[in-house]
């Protein structure tokens, strides 16, 4: 009896959920700057740090997703090399 593996990765109704979310804060911050009732340069000044805020973080949402690869492969090669070498080991071969 064989079991299903199990899915990697998001499904698409979750990668639509995020994107849609990530799209509406950003939208929402962006008003909040643009109707803030300050100089334009306190508006332009929050502007920048909110690109700033988003651009880190999809700077560490990379870093994370290839740590997190790295990893996952380091790990496949490990188990491939541990698998080889269950293979070809003999229990009863007399040298």
């Amino acid at each position: 009896m064989t079991s299903p593996t199990p899915s990697q990765g998001p499904t698409p109704a979750f990668f639509a959920q995020a994107a849609i979310s990530f799209g509406v804060a950003l939208l929402a911050v962006g008003i909040g700057v643009v109707l803030l009732p300050v100089d334009p340069w306190i508006r332009a000044f929050l502007g920048v740090g909110m690109l700033y805020t988003v651009t880190s973080a999809f700077t560490l949402a990379k870093v994370v997703r290839d740590r997190q690869e790295d990893t996952s492969l380091a790990s496949r090669v490990d188990r491939a090399r541990v698998d080889k070498l269950i293979a070809e080991h003999d229990p009863f071969r007399v040298d």
